[in-house]
């Protein structure tokens, strides 16, 4: 009987151990985006917003560099990016003009959205600039323009549609970036190295293929308003990850293989990036908004790395 007393309470102290761990375990849903879409399919990213807001997230992470990620604002200052360059640029201004001070920072941040005056949306984009903290400095600026009841107009991309009225909505202050950007430059020589080298051994053909099948397969969902849920499908998603990560090659191409490992290198410092944030947040479930050809990639990274950290996606069979 002692025995059994003993096996009992051994069984019933490691099965509530287990249970809180998973309990605590940390939550990440991540959204494959489309960044921007065309008029005809302007409403895509509604059923994606409904979905986002009944995870009910406590943060959002978003494809933007991190304010303190030197190497990659080096190569963005003069980079693909007329977006980035005009931002670094107001940036770099700032903080040689704006008179930046911590604690009226912090306490604007504290307001309610509705409560945040011109003057106010005026300080923080400006503070958001001057930290080099673009994803924030854009947020802000569009409640500038549009207030708190968002724009009636979609703006067809994830930054307006999607992410904007997400945070607005929870009563999330910050985004945080994850992106990282610092081989961007190698990756696009490669980009353009691979193609070249793709053409005469019939491998351009079969991603030509590829991507007229994903166009195809995305007619019915686009005119139906569910081009969201389709481009988070799984066959989507692996199609999307094949051609921007080069790996719809038959051939061993050096020039494909080297963009490859960019692509790949990318995928695992924004995991990285994110896996750090999660786990020093006190936020319990949260969700990465990233281009839709990462999400596999990063799926990979996180399950291999990061398996304390729960994945959540919109297509469940992933």
């Amino acid at each position: 009987m002692k025995t059994l007393f003993i096996l009992f309470t051994a069984t019933f102290f490691i099965t509530h151990s287990l249970y809180s761990q998973a309990e605590d375990q940390k939550e990440l849903y991540i959204i494959g985006a489309m960044h921007g879409i065309p008029k005809i399919v302007k409403n895509s990213y509604k059923l994606m917003l409904k979905k986002a807001l009944k995870y009910d997230p406590q943060a959002i992470y978003v494809e933007a560099p991190m304010p303190n990620d030197t190497i990659s604002w080096e190569y963005l200052k003069k980079g693909w990016s007329k977006g980035y360059q005009r931002f670094y640029a107001l940036s770099d201004s700032l903080r040689s003009t704006f008179d930046f001070d911590q604690n009226t920072f912090n306490t604007l941040l504290k307001k309610d959205f509705a409560f945040m005056s011109a003057a106010d949306l005026d300080y923080l984009i400006a503070s958001f600039g001057y930290l080099r903290d673009n994803a924030n400095h854009e947020f802000y600026t569009y409640i500038k323009k549009y207030g708190v009841d968002v724009s009636k107009i979609p703006t067809r991309y994830e930054d307006g549609d999607l992410t904007a009225k997400l945070a607005l909505a929870q009563g999330i202050k910050r985004l945080q970036g994850v992106d990282d950007q610092q081989t961007n430059k190698e990756f696009h020589d490669a980009w353009n190295a691979c193609l070249k080298a793709a053409q005469p051994t019939g491998d351009n053909a079969i991603n030509q293929k590829m991507n007229k099948k994903q166009y195809n397969k995305a007619i019915l969902p686009g005119i139906l308003g569910n081009l969201g849920h389709y481009v988070n499908t799984k066959k989507s998603l692996v199609r999307l990850h094949k051609s921007a990560s080069f790996k719809f090659t038959q051939n061993d191409l050096p020039e494909c293989l080297e963009g490859t490992r960019y692509f790949d290198e990318r995928n695992e410092r924004i995991a990285k990036n994110t896996a750090h944030k999660v786990m020093n947040s006190d936020a319990q479930k949260s969700v990465l908004i990233i281009g839709a050809a990462h999400v596999i990639g990063l799926v990979e990274e996180f399950r291999k790395n990061y398996p304390n950290i729960r994945i959540k996606l919109m297509d469940d069979s992933i």
